[in-house]
């Protein structure tokens, strides 16, 4: 079980569900959240259960995966400090979470359960607003998922994930962008097999596209991933 504490809004956070919100306003809401702790790899939604309770990312990392009706596990969206877990706690009527979700690395979340977050939203209609927003670009991102995996070959799906996680998750390091992902997680972010992704990564690496070491992939150029996809 993930460790509860009292909530704390760590300094220099920059959540897009706080923007436009007046300093006494952001005190009475992270006062109706609680903290919890979530070890790298824990569960933090199960996909299909009530939707109860909204978590806010404060630090460390996670992501979205679904569960197909044969027990394969879809990784989807990476979910970085600020974002939001389970934005149907919002809505009026009683729902549940359309995805799972969890920590890739150690994290600190803010809870607040429904009860507390519709009253909330009632009182600072700002707070329902930016979720909306954050919400509209989730449906973006997946948009753009759904028309590349229906449009896009196996490397274009690829490359497309490798650029996006560089600039979601990466870091700027001597030589390009580094990020920590496997080839299993990057094949099932593009939805190929794990022996097309790794034998594309081998190609990269060829071509200095990528670089791997150490358990992450360095991302030195983006433009010799798209080489000869014209």
């Amino acid at each position: 079980m993930p460790a509860t504490g009292i909530a704390t809004l760590p300094a220099g956070l920059n959540s897009r569900l706080f923007e436009g919100i007046a300093q006494r306003d952001l005190d009475i809401i992270r006062g109706a959240a609680t903290e919890r702790r979530f070890l790298a790899n824990s569960v933090i939604t199960n996909q299909g259960n009530p939707a109860e309770h909204l978590f806010l990312l404060t630090s460390g990392r996670g992501r979205y995966f679904f569960i197909t009706e044969d027990g394969r596990k879809t990784l989807l969206l990476w979910l970085t400090e600020g974002e939001i877990i389970g934005g149907a706690t919002f809505l009026s009527k009683a729902s549940t979470y359309l995805l799972s979700s969890e920590t890739v690395k150690d994290s600190l979340v803010l809870v607040w359960s429904r009860t507390a977050l519709r009253s909330l939203a009632a009182r600072h209609p700002r707070l329902l607003e930016n979720a909306l927003l954050m919400a509209s670009d989730y449906v973006a991102w997946y948009l753009a998922d759904h028309i590349a995996l229906t449009c896009h070959t196996a490397r274009q799906r690829l490359a497309q994930v490798l650029i996006r996680l560089a600039g979601v998750i990466g870091q700027k390091v001597a030589g390009g962008i580094e990020f920590d992902a496997t080839n299993e997680e990057l094949a099932s972010a593009a939805n190929i097999t794990s022996f097309t992704a790794s034998r594309l990564m081998s190609e990269w690496q060829m071509n200095r596209a990528v670089v791997k070491r150490r358990g992450k992939i360095l991302l030195r150029s983006s433009e010799r991933l798209l080489l000869g996809m014209d």
